[in-house]
């Protein structure tokens, strides 16, 4: 007899990895594409902009790579020179002989010179322009708004003043929302592009000029050399020959509120600020430290975004890998591992070798795939754990279930070898029954007896392996360890027997024959586990000792026992279990006999029993009719001492020397 089941339906391991990893592949394919999606808002954006201007305050070198002088348009600029903005063209011109008389490389006026003044102010800085070094001034461009379209124009200095020999070049920026600058100027003749190549020729240098995307600040506000404008008109001021072989840039720089209403002033947020620096960047500066990027190769280059995508593709199989081996606090630190060496790979692309490639996309992406990983492996963990539930809640107490999902260690899927009692039961005369039962009346007689038995099997821990029939297969011992599994087992039993007494009570009053279970308890080292095909598979016990108890219920019929248990299961019960030994049994295929008990409360009983089995084994057989004799008279017509008187009589009537064994064949019985 086989008493493998096939009861629950579950994937194979390898079919259930399978399915766990395209569900990952799925969550991270969907995670992806939400991160894909968020690189195209401004918030997104945003981000990376702060976390270019957080290595930007890092990176700073915060001393220029070149001398650069600015000369500030500032608040004590207007204070000691009482002049209101614009200041008179021929102080610029005053300016500019000044600075070529002290040797400047190149001069940058960072003022849009595009109206008319005064003609001898005018003419004082066009001679002043044609008498001097390089000079470069600002031009710019202005938005003109009409009903049909917007409309950009090119304002340019006065062209007597480039006819003088000045350079223009577009000194605009575009900042972003945030209202930072940057970005490098996309204008192809910018002003600090001109100025740049003005003065590497003004040097005797070739103007090899190093192109980027970003810009290279060199630190907060006030990096660069940065004078007050009168400063240079003034002898005295400043130390002879401190011009000399400078770039020197001229433009507003103001700071209090009264100069911006009154200067106009040209102001830009610092990337400084997000690490808590100052937030207003002069406009000059900003064109001292294009010419800076320029010159000296501080801009920085973008990384191809190419890059960025391969990096991403590859985290998805570690991180994938990582949430199917790693505990989940493991994969958490893998992924906070990653994040942080994609960082320090952006600020050592960043500072050592002027490349921005912002870490944001690859970053999310790794915290996108760890948490869709992680994801799905929490509703798989829930969703073993429903089916966990579900199927051991048919065999085990509930409390028991609970404790399997809390600690899954305690059960090892796949089979164990462990020691357990097994229990069989039967119902005698079930088969007259159902003969007078329609097929609907003989489930529901079933049903109320597997109702009754099983919550007496999970009360006192066992679990319900399977159903057969009108059988009931149970074990103690496992899935969770019981030291008093025997105990429990037998406990069970009498309760079992006990809860019959109800169902017998209800059958005789509608009128049908009586019915009565046999139960078989034997103790022994099993194979219990998931057990069956790919397909489908039940938790149960293989092994002779589930043969041994199958048999052991068997037996009852002939013992006249309604519960039969070995010598293995009595040798593990407390002495308050009070047993009658029957008789030894040799089960089919083993040599040394078994001896097999019942419960019995009936001290005279149990002893005269246990005097006539071992007068039966010393062949005095006068001796063991006189214990059987007790036996009957305490119990009339029990079939235990019956088969046993049989027994000695049939050894008595041996001749001498006859092959005679104290155990009988079990499979005789």
């Amino acid at each position: 007899m086989s008493w493998t089941r096939a009861t629950a339906s579950e994937p194979a391991a390898p079919t259930a990895r399978r399915r766990q990893r395209l569900l990952s592949l799925g969550a991270c394919a969907l995670a992806l594409l939400l991160v894909g999606a968020a690189t195209l808002s401004r918030p997104w954006h945003a981000l990376e902009f702060k976390t270019f201007d957080v290595l930007t305050a890092l990176a700073a070198p915060q001393r220029p790579g070149l001398p650069v002088v600015i000369l500030a348009i500032d608040e004590p600029t207007f204070q000691e020179l009482q002049q209101t903005w614009p200041f008179p063209r021929g102080m610029h011109a005053a300016l500019l002989r000044r600075l070529h008389a002290e040797g400047a490389a190149a001069v940058g006026l960072d003022i849009v010179f595009a109206d008319p003044s005064t003609e001898a102010q005018d003419a004082a800085l066009a001679r002043s322009i044609a008498e001097t070094g390089p000079v470069v001034l600002a031009a710019t461009r202005e938005k003109i708004d009409s009903a049909n379209a917007a409309l950009w124009m090119d304002v340019l200095p006065l062209q007597r003043f480039l006819d003088a020999g000045a350079d223009a070049g577009d000194a605009g920026v575009e900042p972003d929302d945030d209202f930072v600058v940057r970005r490098a100027p996309v204008a192809r003749e910018s002003f600090a592009l001109r100025l740049a190549q003005r003065a590497a020729e003004a040097r005797g240098q070739m103007p090899v000029l190093r192109h980027f995307d970003w810009i290279g600040y060199r630190g907060p506000r006030g990096t660069f050399d940065t004078r007050s404008y009168y400063q240079a008109l003034e002898p005295g001021l400043l130390p002879a020959g401190f011009f000399k072989g400078k770039i020197v840039l001229v433009g507003r720089s103001a700071r209090t509120a009264t100069e911006l209403t009154r200067s106009q002033a040209d102001l830009f947020n610092s990337p400084f600020g997000t690490a808590g620096g100052e937030r207003l960047f002069p406009g000059v500066e900003l064109q001292a430290t294009l010419v800076d990027n320029f010159l000296s190769g501080g801009g920085l280059r973008s990384v191809s975004e190419g890059w960025t995508l391969a990096l991403t593709a590859l985290l998805v199989p570690v991180l994938l890998w990582g949430s199917r081996r790693l505990h989940p606090a493991g994969a958490a630190a893998l992924t906070g591992a990653l994040v942080v060496a994609m960082g320090a790979v952006s600020w050592w692309l960043f500072a050592g070798f002027r490349l921005w490639w912002p870490p944001l996309l690859p970053a999310a992406a790794a915290v996108a795939v760890y948490g869709a990983a992680a994801l799905v492996g929490f509703a798989i963990v829930r969703q073993r754990a429903r089916q966990t539930r579900a199927m051991f809640a048919q065999y085990v107490p509930p409390a028991v279930v609970s404790r399997l999902i809390a600690q899954p260690g305690l059960m090892r899927l796949g089979g164990e070898a462990r020691e357990v009692t097994l229990m069989f039961t039967d119902l005698a005369n079930f088969t007259t029954l159902s003969e007078q039962l329609s097929a609907e009346q003989t489930v529901e007689v079933l049903t109320g007896y597997f109702n009754a038995m099983t919550p007496i099997v999970h009360a006192s821990g066992g679990t319900v392996d399977k159903f057969i029939g009108d059988a009931v297969m149970a074990f103690w011992g496992a899935p969770l360890d019981d030291p008093q599994h025997a105990a429990h087992a037998v406990q069970a039993a009498i309760a079992m027997q006990q809860a019959m007494q109800a169902l017998v009570a209800d059958l005789v009053a509608r009128g049908l024959p009586p019915i009565h279970m046999r139960i078989g308890l034997h103790t022994g080292r099993v194979v219990v586990g998931n057990v069956g095909s790919e397909q489908r598979f039940s938790y149960t016990a293989i092994g002779d000792a589930v043969n041994l108890a199958a048999r052991l219920e068997g037996a009852n019929k002939a013992f006249g026992t309604g519960i039969l248990l070995s010598a293995a299961t009595a040798a593990q019960l407390p002495a308050s279990v009070a047993l009658r030994a029957l008789d030894d049994v040799i089960v089919k295929g083993k040599t040394e006999p078994v001896r097999v008990f019942t419960p019995c409360d009936d001290a005279v009983v149990r002893d005269a029993s246990l005097a006539a089995l071992g007068a039966f084994h010393a062949r005095d057989w006068e001796r063991a009719n006189g214990h059987l004799a007790q036996v009957l008279a305490r119990v009339p017509g029990d079939a235990a001492a019956l088969r046993l008187q049989e027994r000695v009589a049939l050894a008595r009537a041996l001749p001498a020397g006859g092959d005679w064994s104290p155990a009988v064949a079990l499979d005789k019985l």
